[in-house]
């Protein structure tokens, strides 16, 4: 985007893309409610009916430019149109406005001739005259009133007349008097008058009141323009379409005007061709609402300036009782002027009883500021500050901030910096992690050359440890000057060692939540080194904490017993020197480790943080410690309910790397329910805000997550763009190679029929789980414990191992545990406990549709074989799943194996759309297709009767079919020119 505002350009005539007209500059917008009102009191006045209407509305709201614009539309209607204005300026001068409408008729000539008014000729001359004798004074209101309404009578009878009276709250009693005359009578008359007015306390606002009351006058309320209004607003100012409309230039306009015309229209004319602003400084304040803010102000005399100035210093938003106290004057001197200050529209209650001010806009604001001196400005901020200390002591709730905000702009940065750590501190502890590191980031920005090393290191602190939390990466400072100031060169910056420590401990852990493993190992190194041999128990306890995130990272086999013994020193540190924030961390990390063997021992820890988190007010930690127990009370009950509760609090509360570690489990649950559409919006709301917020760790798992919604709809193209995606990431999530393997590309081909390479994919999970241990589950303790077993590679003695780990007991993998100890016990001779352990492992299997059918085609063979279950019913179930899924592989092999097995088979002639068009103008059916893409990977045809679960003469007999049908010599001729046939 252009570091200037958008200039203002000649040409005025704008057109859409499509031809559309845009908004021209001066075209009144956001007020056609309004003017729909006027027009039809115009067109009444056109056919004899008079009306009255008020236009009442605060300063710079567009009051004389609605009237203009009924003006205008009048005019276009060949109606006389005529306007006069009060003015407050000079001497008083009686009847001002009437008497400029008057002159105005008479100029264009269409003012009658006194004859033609008759006895009320002579009060029309001296009205003209501006006589001062006897006569003259004598007349009353009531004859001048009367002479007026004959007047409109005889100048609009053929056309109709609009009578425009502005400025009314600066009329005298006399034009006011002979207004109310014509509000009670000019509903026979055929014109309309159209009255302008301010809402502030004064005569002509009693009188719109009275006219409301009593139905003599409609009143149009003007209210500030809405956002869009504003938009177009500006685009008609620039005359420009609104979608080029500059969005900084909106967002200045918006904050600084609260819709008021007037302070748009003179802040885009400011602006206009300007550099933009860069940094904390605001633009100036346009000078005309300069000058209008300070003539308000002026009028309400030295206090009211006073009153007005101070309450500036506080920003858009004052209290009364600390400005009373800041210029040392009770309520009771102030209640007038502050009433007239709200009546002036500078300032507007909060509420009825409220003592909380807020000004009408935000540059009337600044615009006070800018009147007052440099020095001047920092006394009264002092003081300022001292009463806001004075009546709250040790500034509770909101008032340190606003107590940071007096000391940063009275240039007492220390106290500012210390004041704004503060606030942060108890946003943090109010669950507001996004309006910590907003606080937190003005502290930084006050940091500069003198201000007191141990400041400045608790304000990294602080702002490293937000920014974990809220994944606010854009507030981190340069990486350049963050680095020079954690150097230790002995500079103004220069912080002790140990502490450097600690800051280069969160930098690493912030590399590994964004999926730098390599960055966060040399920020550990760097810690380790400036710990020394005798580091202080709340910075080891810190370098430990980040040493378990690296492990984990790690190749390395030993990698979760390092992690763990890494884990228990920083818990025993940060005992030792009482943090229990670090404790609560710790404890986390060890929940997280023992999960997978000691699920009991892990609850606890995630317990044990909990308690310690509550009972010290550490919403955080809290946090997370519901979301691990609420995954793993989903992993047994197969409820995720309460996981998504802590997700939305997790995203209420701001901490966004927390929400979406989430994200992965819930998924996968969408996932292996069977409910691959959910997942899929899932997957991508969430690996798009987590790319964008550059949450390196969380978006591999979601990558992940999405390469396992296709696997398990047998959907290997897809699986493997979305293990490509993945690929960049690998190193970003522990453990995630081993659950490529585990969870997509192996269960990918066990849809396809393809055990053989299954079996490969889940070695491949186990050899990358040997090397590099992973604290997610892959299928080692649950479907490559069954497919071992139903090979015989497995017996007793592997399966009371892996099942002695307490992840084997959740509900997804019970139902491969389960079943793989019905198989043994039907081998072992024990068919009736084969058959009830089959049948509660199906209890569990109901919740995953896809995995209990294949669980059912995988366990119906032996089952068979051995006597035990209902394998016939299982196959059946089986197939009529996989054959409405479209996965024909698996769907067949359970006929197959239905016909083995002597039962009937239904007949499927579906699944003509897969085989190609072309292949189908041939006569190739759905089976030869099927023997066809496995021909074309020149496999023999002993092994394709493997496959399709058919005899190798079938087989030989297809064969022998396609090439007879499409015209091929042999075999290999046939491979080769079907090679887009074979499987991506």
């Amino acid at each position: 985007m252009s570091i200037f505002w958008p200039a203002l350009p000649e040409d005025c005539t704008v057109a859409g893309p499509n031809g559309s007209r845009h908004p021209k500059r001066g075209e009144l917008i956001g007020r056609g409610t309004e003017m729909g009102q006027i027009m039809l009191a115009l067109a009444a006045a056109r056919s004899g009916n008079g009306a009255a209407l008020f236009v009442t509305g605060e300063p710079g709201v567009g009051k004389s430019r609605l009237a203009t614009e009924a003006l205008t539309m009048a005019a276009e209607t060949n109606m006389v149109t005529v306007r006069g204005r009060a003015s407050a300026v000079g001497p008083p001068v009686p009847y001002r406005p009437l008497v400029e409408a008057l002159l105005l008729l008479a100029r264009a000539g269409l003012l009658p001739e006194p004859d033609e008014l008759g006895r009320y000729g002579p009060v029309l001359a001296r009205l003209l005259g501006g006589a001062r004798d006897a006569d003259a004074d004598a007349a009353s209101h009531l004859v001048v009133a009367e002479t007026m309404l004959r007047l409109l009578d005889i100048v609009g009878e053929r056309r109709g007349c609009l009578l425009v009276l502005d400025d009314l709250h600066d009329a005298d009693p006399g034009t006011l008097a002979v207004v109310e005359y014509l509000l009670d009578n000019i509903g026979q008359q055929p014109a309309v008058l159209l009255l302008v007015t301010g809402c502030a306390p004064c005569e002509a606002a009693e009188l719109t009141t009275r006219a409301r009351r009593r139905g003599a006058a409609a009143v149009l309320e003007l209210g500030p323009l809405s956002r869009p209004d504003v938009h177009l607003l500006i685009a008609a100012e620039l005359r420009i379409p609104p979608a080029e409309v500059c969005p900084d230039l909106l967002h200045r306009a918006l904050d600084g005007s609260a819709g008021i015309p007037f302070v748009v229209k003179e802040l885009v004319h400011d602006l206009g061709g300007r550099p933009a602003p860069h940094g904390p400084r605001t633009p100036s304040v346009p000078p005309t609402v300069a000058d209008t803010v300070r003539r308000q102000a002026e009028r309400l005399g030295p206090l009211g300036a006073e009153l007005l100035g101070t309450a500036a210093l506080f920003g858009r938003r004052f209290a009364l009782p600390v400005l009373e106290r800041a210029i040392g004057r009770d309520h009771a001197e102030l209640s007038a002027v502050l009433r007239a200050a709200v009546a002036s529209y500078l300032i507007t209650p909060e509420g009825p009883g409220t003592q909380w001010y807020t000004f009408r806009y935000r540059l009337a604001a600044e615009a006070l500021l800018d009147d007052l001196g440099p020095g001047e400005r920092a006394a009264h901020l002092r003081r300022a500050a001292r009463a806001l200390a004075d009546l709250h002591p040790g500034l509770p709730g909101a008032w340190c901030e606003h107590a940071a905000q007096l000391h940063e702009r009275a240039g007492d940065s220390p106290e500012a910096i210390r004041l704004y750590c503060e606030a942060a501190g108890r946003a943090t502890g109010e669950g507001t992690a996004d309006r910590a590191v907003e606080l937190l980031t003005r502290a930084h920005r006050l940091v500069e050359p003198g201000i007191a090393p141990e400041l400045h290191a608790t304000v990294l602190e602080r702002l490293l440890d937000a920014v974990a939390c809220s994944a606010r990466f854009d507030r981190l400072p340069v990486p350049a000057a963050l680095l020079d100031t954690l150097g230790g060169d002995g500079g103004e910056h220069d912080i002790p060692a140990q502490r450097r420590a600690g800051l280069h401990a969160r930098l690493s852990d912030l590399a590994t939540l964004t999926g730098r493993p390599a960055e966060a190992l040399w920020h550990l190194d760097i810690a380790r080194a400036l710990l020394g041999s005798h580091p202080a128990d709340q910075y080891a306890a810190l370098v430990d904490l980040c040493a378990v995130h690296v492990e984990l990272s790690r190749l390395a086999p030993d990698r979760l017993r390092t992690a763990t013994r890494y884990a228990h020193r920083a818990l025993e540190a940060a005992q030792r020197a009482d943090l229990p924030d670090v404790a609560c961390r710790a404890l986390l990390l060890l929940g997280q480790l023992a999960r997978e063997q000691d699920e009991p021992t892990a609850a606890a820890q995630f317990r044990r943080a909990r308690a310690i988190a509550l009972a010290r007010g550490l919403p955080v930690p809290r946090m997370a410690a519901d979301v691990h127990l609420a995954t793993v009370a989903a992993s047994h009950d197969g409820r995720p309910t309460r996981i998504e509760e802590a997700r939305q609090e997790a995203l209420r509360m701001g901490l966004l790397p927390l929400a979406h570690e989430t994200g992965f489990a819930l998924a996968m649950d969408r996932i292996r329910r069977g409910r691959f559409d959910e997942a899929r919006d899932r997957i991508r709301v969430a690996a798009a805000d987590a790319s964008r917020l550059g949450l390196g760790r969380p978006l591999a798992m979601l990558r992940l997550a999405e390469a396992v919604r296709y696997a398990h709809q047998g959907r290997r193209a897809e699986m493997r763009g979305a293990l490509e995606r993945l690929a960049p990431l690998l190193d970003a999530a522990p453990g995630v190679r081993a659950m490529s393997y585990g969870l997509a590309r192996a269960f990918c081909s066990l849809l396809e029929e393809r055990p053989e390479a299954a079996g490969q994919e889940f070695a491949q999970a186990l050899a990358y789980d040997a090397e590099n241990p992973a604290i997610g589950g892959f299928g080692k303790h649950g479907i490559v414990l069954l497919l071992g077993v139903l090979d015989r590679r497995m017996g007793r003695r592997h399966h009371t191992e892996v099942t002695r780990a307490s992840v084997s007991g959740t509900r997804w993998n019970h139902q491969f545990a389960g079943l793989a100890h019905a198989v043994l016990l039907g081998r072992e001779g024990r068919p009736d406990e084969a058959t009830a352990t089959a049948g509660k492992a199906l209890e569990a299997a109901e919740l995953f549709p896809m995995a209990r059918r294949l669980s059912l085609r995988l366990v119906a063979q032996s089952a068979y074989e051995d006597g035990w279950g209902t394998p016939v019913e299982w196959l059946r179930e089986s197939e009529e799943y996989f054959h409405d899924a479209g996965l024909q592989a698996v769907a067949g092999a359970s006929r197959a194996l239905l016909r083995g097995m002597g039962a009937s088979v239904r007949q499927r002639r579906t699944g003509t759309e897969l085989v190609p068009p072309d292949l189908r103008r041939c006569g190739i059916t759905v089976r030869e297709f099927e023997v066809a893409r496995l021909v074309a990977e020149r496999i023999s045809n002993k092994d394709i009767a493997g496959r399709l679960h058919i005899s190798l003469r079938t087989v030989e007999k297809h064969v022998a079919s396609l090439l007879q049908k499409t015209g091929h010599p042999n075999r290999t001729a046939f491979a080769t020119a079907a090679r887009d046939l074979v499987r991506p």
